[in-house]
């Protein structure tokens, strides 16, 4: 049988796989690495999904994330934000704080970097209803 601490050990090993895969899954197309770089191809996506898109391109799975996410939570807030009833928008920050507290306690950077995609999916998912309900297509 295996103790608790290998099936943990193995369970973190496969999230930064899945971390890891995602980063990989399409070639980064920023000019560089560099932070500055990355966010210029954020910003620079026509949409909220091609930013997302984007993001798991070029994640670093590591602390950088947070800045990455942040332009695209932006870019998909655009398409909804203004928009929102009160309800709809205690309900996004529950769900953004839901993403905060999830790794809170635990440590390493891959952590942080799965806080800053918790983030920008929930980001991702409003700006698709919002489009949805507004007849357009998500982009």
């Amino acid at each position: 049988m295996l103790s608790r601490s290998c099936l943990v050990g193995l369970a973190l090993l496969v999230l930064e796989g899945a971390l890891s895969g995602a980063a990989y899954a399409e070639e980064c197309p920023a000019k560089s690495t560099s932070m500055d770089d990355v966010i210029a191809v954020l910003n620079a996506a026509p949409g909220c999904g091609p930013a997302m898109k984007l993001f798991e391109a070029c994640a670093y799975g590591a602390s950088g994330d947070v800045q990455f996410g942040e332009v695209v939570e932006k870019k998909c807030e655009a398409d909804f934000v203004g928009q929102q009833k009160p309800p709809q928008k205690l309900s996004y920050q529950r769900e953004l704080q839901a993403c905060d507290r999830k790794y809170r306690n635990k440590s390493g950077t891959m952590y942080i970097s799965a806080t800053a995609f918790c983030r920008a999916e929930v980001a991702q998912r409003y700006s698709q209803q919002a489009l949805k309900a507004a007849g357009q297509k998500a982009r």
